[in-house]
Formats: structure tokens, sequence, C-alpha cells
């Protein structure tokens, strides 16, 4: 597990960056966090990490925002407003092969989701924001120990216990 203090938005799009350079092919994320906790955010500026141009919408409403990248396709989704994880079946996600999962509300969704590779738990701290960087699987764990040798994360402090 890596923790890490976010002091400013910068320093969001400093993580995004990280984890972008570093992260696998077909790479799935689950985003926790309470509302306001920054999970659009970090999405965000990690779609610009990959190249995504152009406006980078919330998929508060249409639950999925699709954006095309050299190698593939990322998928953005925002699961807060579903009732049932039987409702990802009408969004036709069972055959697709992205290069990137980015899922807000993961919990929601439950089994119709693949598992995470990585799960990032972010939390209010003070003005700025906490994240925890923890793997879910093999692929996960090699994540992190390349993300570990990053300038750009040691860039960034640990959170005040």
């Amino acid at each position: 597990m890596i923790r890490r203090h976010l002091s400013d938005e910068a320093a969001t799009r400093t993580l995004a960056e990280a984890l972008a350079a570093h992260q696998p092919r077909g790479a799935v994320v689950h985003l926790h966090g309470d509302l306001g906790a920054g999970k659009s955010t970090l999405a965000r500026a990690w779609l610009r990490a990959l190249g995504v141009t152009g406006t980078v919408r919330s998929p508060t409403y249409t639950l999925v925002e699709r954006y095309p990248l050299d190698d593939g396709e990322a998928l953005h989704l925002d699961l807060y407003r579903i009732g049932d994880a039987g409702e990802l079946d009408f969004l036709g996600l069972d055959d697709i092969e992205a290069a990137l999962w980015l899922v807000e509300w993961p919990e929601r969704g439950a089994a119709a989701l693949p598992g995470p590779d990585l799960e990032i738990r972010l939390a209010i701290d003070g003005a700025g924001r906490s994240v925890e960087l923890v793997p879910g699987g093999r692929a996960g764990s090699g994540w992190l120990a390349a993300l570990a040798g990053d300038s750009r994360l040691s860039a960034l402090p640990e959170p005040k216990p």
C-alpha cells in the first residue's frame, strides 16, 4: 500500500501522471471516497495524462464515458446513481477490452465489474486529500512497485498521522 497527501489539484495531477506512466494495459481501477473526495478530479487528470483532449465529461448521469487512446479505449464509469448491479447489463461492457477502466462507486456495481488491479481510496484531509493506493493482485503489486521508484510520487508527502 502507498499513502500520500494531495495538497491541491496540482498534486492530484502529479499522482495521475505517475499512475498513467506505469499502468498495465487493461488496468481496472476502483475509485473509492465520499462525495467531493476527488475521484472525478483524479480520473480527469489521469485521462489528460494519457493524452485525452477535448471535454472530459463526468459520467454522473451517463454512467459511462468512453475515450479513445493510442492503444485502445479508456472507460470512466460513475455508478453512484445505479440502484442495482443488473443495470450495468444495459451498458454493453461485457465484451470490451479497454486499455483502462476507471470506476467510481464500484461497490454499487459489485460482481458485475471486473476485479480491481488497483483500489484508490480518497478522503478529504484538511484543505487537501489523503490517498491510499492498494493493489488488487499481482498486476497491482507490480504497478505499485514501479510507482514506488517514480520521482513524481516521492515528491508527494505522506499524510500526517
